[in-house]
């Protein structure tokens, strides 16, 4: 028996009428940045308890999970209702910290790859604001060579043993569930010889240790795996199966901007104050009748207009085969990009401000802070030298870069010796 959809405009009246009654207006300049350290530790954990909160409030109002499945929880509506809900929580309050990569890419992997119990185990509890979900992915030895995994996987029994180390975790240490890439076959090429395994972050020999920023920021993290025991029931796909799962996993991350799983809102530049933030501090700068103001701000604008429009235009592409599912790496270049340039034109406008702030400072103060961190926005997410390779090579139908590892056994390709201290 087929059941009849809420119409988009009803459903976006419905929407609009709780977000209204229940949800803050907020800057939305506030939620920009290049991981900013303005909070506490206890600033920080109100902030995600927050974002629980307004997640099971979403859920208990059939907001939550709008193009996930009914069974999983889900309100099974289509990507134009996931679009009218961007459109009307602009400006409020949302929860941020539940977008990425909780709900993309790590619940699309599981409604990808996951079996029936485990979907049905955590897919509600996550759409309900109970589990966190982190991406353990990048390791200190292989950076965005994710093949490169020497985090291990033995078997033993019904269950697999887990040693190794996984890096640049953003929020792991306030985190509940982590999805976990490790090698279980040493004997094969290094793609052929992993799986993904999911596992709480908050267990005897599992170790999350903060990393202090060069602007004081402790949210990224790096995770020391130690026996840690993960049943066979909590491996998702196949064993040595992990490359065919982690490329489409690596898709839905690049693709985050574009994913109807997530809520994203209309306007949310994800890097830099954009042209807004900039206009107000060329306000406060006296700087508002300045034609090389004007310059950086209408850059900025175009900078934001051509990532709006560009993420629907890969998606539609993709969606019609007139593009493969690799060309999720041009938006992911371009946010590279243009989230480092708009940084710098954020610190270009500030001029002193930029060199040396104070708390007086209003808008301007995060520029030089900003700045610093920029290239964050080309490392988070995979390199852009990664993107270009994938663009030139899968995209354009380049040749392959060399490789000299390509067929050999992982135990026989040459590391470097371990970093004496």
């Amino acid at each position: 028996m087929s059941v009849e959809l809420e119409s988009v405009e009803d459903f976006r009246a419905r929407a609009r009428a709780f977000i209204r009654d229940n949800l803050k207006a907020i800057d939305p300049a506030s939620q920009f940045g290049s991981l900013r350290n303005d909070r506490t530790e206890e600033e920080e954990m109100a902030f995600v308890a927050r974002d629980r909160e307004i997640q099971r409030m979403l859920f208990d109002n059939r907001l939550a999970g709008i193009c996930f499945p009914i069974e999983y929880g889900g309100q099974g509506l289509t990507p134009a209702h996931q679009q009218a809900f961007n459109e009307e929580i602009a400006g409020h309050e949302f929860p941020q910290r539940i977008q990425a990569p909780t709900l993309a890419p790590c619940t699309a992997v599981l409604l990808e790859f996951g079996t029936e119990e485990q979907k049905q185990r955590h897919i509600p509890a996550i759409l309900k604001g109970e589990e966190i979900w982190m991406q353990l992915l990048s390791e200190p030895s292989s950076g965005s060579d994710v093949a490169a995994a020497l985090t291990s996987a033995v078997r033993d029994g019904d269950d697999w043993i887990l040693n190794g180390s996984k890096i640049w975790t953003t929020g792991a240490w306030w985190s509940d569930w982590g999805l976990c890439l490790a090698r279980t076959n040493w004997d094969v090429p290094k793609h052929r010889g992993l799986t993904v395994f999911m596992l709480p972050l908050h267990q005897d020999g599992v170790a999350v240790h903060r990393i202090e920023m060069l602007n004081g920021s402790k949210e990224f993290c790096q995770e020391f795996l130690t026996d840690v025991r993960v049943p066979d029931s909590d491996r998702i796909g196949d064993v040595d199966g992990g490359w065919t799962v982690g490329t489409r996993w690596m898709f839905h991350e690049r693709m985050l901007f574009s994913s109807p799983l997530v809520t994203v809102p209309k306007g949310e530049l994800h890097g830099g104050a954009g042209a807004g933030g900039l206009i107000a501090s060329a306000r406060e700068l006296g700087k508002a009748d300045d034609p090389a103001a004007h310059e950086l701000i209408g850059e900025a604008r175009m900078l934001e207009l051509v990532k709006q429009n560009l993420h629907p235009r890969i998606a539609q592409s993709m969606a019609s085969a007139r593009l493969n599912d690799q060309g999720a790496a041009i938006g992911r270049l371009f946010n590279g990009v243009s989230g480092s340039r708009i940084f710098t034109l954020e610190y270009d406008l500030a001029g002193p401000v930029g060199a040396a702030w104070g708390d007086g400072d209003g808008a301007a103060r995060p520029a030089g802070e900003d700045f610093l961190m920029r290239q964050a926005a080309c490392i988070g997410g995979g390199t852009l030298e990664m993107a270009r390779n994938v663009i030139s090579e899968r995209v354009l139908g380049m040749p392959r870069e060399k490789s000299v590892d390509r067929d050999l056994p992982f135990r026989d390709v040459p590391r470097g010796a371990p970093t004496q201290r």
